[in-house]
């Protein structure tokens, strides 16, 4: 099976590419430094060729609010106009888990309009909801720094490996007819903000920084509570553990 991955180049992509290649499928790792660009448009029909699914782990160089917002409908537009031209079966974008329901961060808004775009377009589709990664708990720390100490919300959170994430898109890639619809993944724990974060910043002595969890702190400057970005509902879990993420990246 072809499989096209845009973005295949960063986090997430890297990690799908390596996995769906090791099953024995054709992999295209899609992005600009590869000559396919979502956003202009540029390579999508070459790269699209032949291709029976297409999964989308791009993200925008830029998450200030009108940036993001035009780079996931531009790409959105580009490709899925690309893909239903070239025949593709199923397109598997990852999304973010209560995107809709933090109505006042601009990049979870653009998420949103991401997916509507995929679900008016022809193509069948899965649009996977992952929870925050492991890997982004030192910026989302920097984000709420204040001199020597790291001020977050104390809303629960139920982050994962991106291990866990690219292993959970390479089930849906090959393991399952599209949805049609939304799928949650997330990890194996909720905790508050601040735990998590304290947690992470204790596996580094030389980090002296004291966290402070407060409900009216914020996150990327967008107020959460307990449900705004953990499942409300059925959601697969990933099998690694805060705790055995930092001990295999100390």
């Amino acid at each position: 099976m072809k499989v096209v991955i845009i973005g295949g180049s960063g986090l997430i992509g890297k990690q799908l590419s390596a996995l769906l290649q090791r099953a024995g499928h054709e992999v295209n790792a899609a992005s600009p430094s590869t000559g396919v660009n979502a956003v202009t448009g540029e390579g999508l029909d070459a790269a699209l060729a032949g291709a029976q699914v297409v999964v989308d782990v791009s993200n925008s160089p830029s998450f200030e609010d009108t940036a993001v917002l035009n780079f996931f409908k531009a790409s959105t537009k580009n490709l899925m106009a690309a893909e239903a031209k070239a025949g593709v079966k199923h397109h598997v974008a990852l999304s973010v888990v209560g995107a809709d329901r933090v109505p006042d961060s601009g990049y979870l808004r653009a998420k949103v309009a991401q997916e509507l775009l995929i679900k008016a377009a022809s193509v069948p589709y899965t649009i996977v909801r992952a929870t925050q990664f492991f890997e982004f708990m030192g910026a989302i720390a920097q984000a709420g720094t204040e001199g020597q100490t790291v001020r977050v919300p104390s809303a629960k959170l139920q982050p994962m490996a991106s291990a866990d994430v690219a292993a959970a898109l390479a089930d849906v890639v090959t393991g399952n007819k599209p949805l049609n619809g939304i799928c949650d993944i997330a990890g194996p724990q909720a905790a508050p903000l601040n735990e998590l974060i304290s947690r992470v910043l204790k596996t580094n002595p030389q980090d002296t920084r004291t966290v402070v969890g407060a409900a009216d702190a914020t996150y990327f400057g967008s107020r959460l509570d307990d449900q705004s970005l953990v499942p409300l509902g059925k959601a697969t879990l990933g099998k690694t553990s805060l705790e055995s993420w930092l001990a295999a990246n100390a």
